[in-house]
C-alpha cells in the first residue's frame, strides 16, 4: 500500500527552464556574462542584463505601510478595489455585456490551476495547442486529466480545422468541453489570433454548447506587451456572442503586466451569459482558494490598485518602452532568420520567438549543441524557444545567423 494516493504523479519535476537557466549563470560566470546568450527566462530584461522592474511600480509600492503590506487581504477571492480595478484594465475600452465574477490568484498559474481542478471529472480530457506553456501539461497531469491536442497551425495561421475536429471527438466522447488557448501574444510562438479566427473559434464552441457544457480559459499573461497596445482587446467583442451554455474564464498575469514574477499575483475572471453560473464558479474557486493558498499578496493588490487610478499614465508610457524594444529585437531576430533560412514559427508579438524543428531527435540534440556554444534557450515538443525579452538587441545581433550555422553543422 502505497502511503500518497494511487495515482499521484510521483516522478521528479523536471522544469527546463530553470534547469537551463542555471547552466546559463553557471556558464556566465565562468566565460563571462558578455560571451553568453541567456535567452531562457520569460522575464523582461533590460538592455544592460538586469531585470527590469518598473519605476512606477515599485516606487508606488515603496509607499505603501508596511502594516499593509503585512496583512491579510479582505476577502479571499481579494480586496474589492482591486478586483474592480483589474476588471476595467482587462476589458479596456471593450463593452462585455456579460455578467462577471473576478477571483484574486496567486499570479495567472492560479487562475488556470483553479481552472483545471474545477471543471472537469478525472480521466476526462482537457483540450490544449500542440504547441504550449509546459506547465497545462503538469496542471492537467495532477488534476488526472488526459491530454488531448490539436496542431495550433497550419501555414502561418490558426489551424482552425484541426481546432474544430479534436473539440467535436471530445465532445462527443465525453459530453463536455475545456480548451485553453493562450493569446495574444502567444507563448512560446509570438502569435496573435485575429478577430476572425477567435470568432470562428467561438462559433464552433457555440455549436457544441448545443450537446453538452464548454469551458473556454482564455491565458492572457502577455496581452499588455501586444504591439498594437490600443487595439490588443478587441478581439473580447466576440465574447459577447458566446451562448448559454459556455463559460470564458480570463487567466490574468499581473506578474507579466507589472513586471512582478516573485509578487504572485493575477485573476481569474468568470464570463457568462448566466449571473447564477458565474457566482456559482465564484464560490467554487473561493473555496478552493481558501483551501490552498488562503489569500494572496494583500500589499501587491493595494499596489495594482492604486498605480491604476492615479498613476496609469505614466505606467502607460514606461511600459511602451518595453513593448517597443520587444518590436526592435524580434524584428532583428527575424531579419537575420529570414536571411538565413531558419525556420521559425509564426510570430507576431510577444516575449518569445521558436525556431521550429520538426523531429524531436534532432531538436535534442540542436539544443545540446546551443548549450555547447554558449547559447542557452529552451526545449520544446516542436522546437527551439528563444526569449527575446530577456536578451539584449546587442546579443540578438547575429544570434539567428549563428543558431542556423549551429544547426547546418549538425548536418555535417
Amino acid at each position: 500500500m502505497k502511503f500518497t494516493k494511487q495515482n499521484i504523479d510521483d516522478t521528479p519535476l523536471k522544469d527546463n527552464v530553470f534547469a537551463i537557466d542555471k547552466l546559463a549563470r553557471e556558464a556566465s560566470e565562468k566565460y563571462g556574462d558578455e560571451n553568453i546568450v541567456n535567452a531562457t527566462i520569460g522575464s523582461l530584461y533590460t538592455e544592460d542584463g538586469v531585470i527590469a522592474a518598473f519605476d512606477t511600480v515599485y516606487n508606488t509600492y515603496n509607499k505603501i505601510s508596511k502594516e499593509d503590506k503585512a496583512q491579510y487581504s479582505q476577502a479571499i477571492t481579494g480586496n474589492p478595489g482591486y478586483k474592480e480595478m483589474v476588471y476595467k484594465w482587462i476589458k479596456g475600452n471593450i463593452d462585455l455585456k456579460l455578467p462577471y465574477q473576478v477571483i484574486a490568484t496567486p499570479g495567472g498559474s492560479g487562475a488556470i490551476a483553479l481552472t483545471m481542478m474545477s471543471f472537469l471529472d478525472i480521466h476526462m480530457k482537457v483540450l490544449l495547442p500542440d504547441l504550449a506553456w509546459s506547465s497545462y501539461n503538469t496542471m492537467a497531469k495532477n488534476n488526472n486529466l488526459v491530454i488531448a491536442n490539436y496542431k495550433m497551425f497550419a501555414g502561418n495561421h490558426f489551424n482552425i480545422d484541426s481546432f474544430v475536429l479534436e473539440s467535436t471527438t471530445i465532445m462527443e466522447q465525453q459530453g463536455k468541453l475545456m480548451v485553453i488557448i493562450n493569446d495574444p501574444c502567444h507563448n512560446p510562438s509570438g502569435y496573435t489570433m485575429t478577430i476572425d479566427e477567435w470568432q470562428k473559434v467561438i462559433d464552433h464552441i457555440n455549436a457544441l454548447s448545443k450537446k453538452g457544457p464548454c469551458i473556454l480559459v482564455n491565458d492572457i499573461a502577455y496581452i499588455d506587451y501586444s504591439i498594437n497596445i490600443e487595439h490588443s482587446r478587441d478581439y473580447m467583442k466576440v465574447f459577447n456572442t458566446i451562448s448559454d451554455n459556455v463559460v470564458l474564464i480570463l487567466a490574468f498575469s499581473c506578474s507579466k503586466t507589472f513586471t512582478s514574477y516573485g509578487m504572485r499575483l493575477g485573476a481569474a475572471i468568470v464570463l457568462a451569459q448566466q449571473e447564477t453560473l458565474t457566482t456559482q464558479i465564484k464560490n467554487i474557486f473561493e473555496n478552493s482558494a481558501r483551501s490552498i493558498w488562503s489569500n494572496v499578496n494583500n500589499g501587491w493588490m493595494d499596489n495594482f490598485t492604486e498605480v491604476m487610478k492615479n498613476n496609469q499614465s505614466a505606467f502607460i508610457v514606461e511600459k511602451q518602452y518595453y513593448i517597443d524594444l520587444l518590436k526592435q529585437r524580434s524584428e532583428l531576430f527575424l531579419s537575420e532568420a529570414k536571411k538565413v533560412d531558419l525556420p521559425v514559427f509564426p510570430y507576431k508579438e510577444g516575449f518569445f520567438i521558436t525556431v521550429k524543428i520538426d523531429n524531436n531527435e534532432v531538436c535534442t540534440k540542436y539544443h545540446q549543441a546551443l548549450i555547447k556554444n554558449n547559447i542557452f534557450t529552451v526545449k520544446l515538443n516542436q522546437g527551439i524557444r528563444v526569449a527575446i525579452c530577456s536578451v539584449p538587441i546587442i546579443k540578438i545581433k547575429g544570434l539567428a545567423i549563428k543558431m542556423k550555422k549551429i544547426y547546418d553543422d549538425l548536418e555535417k
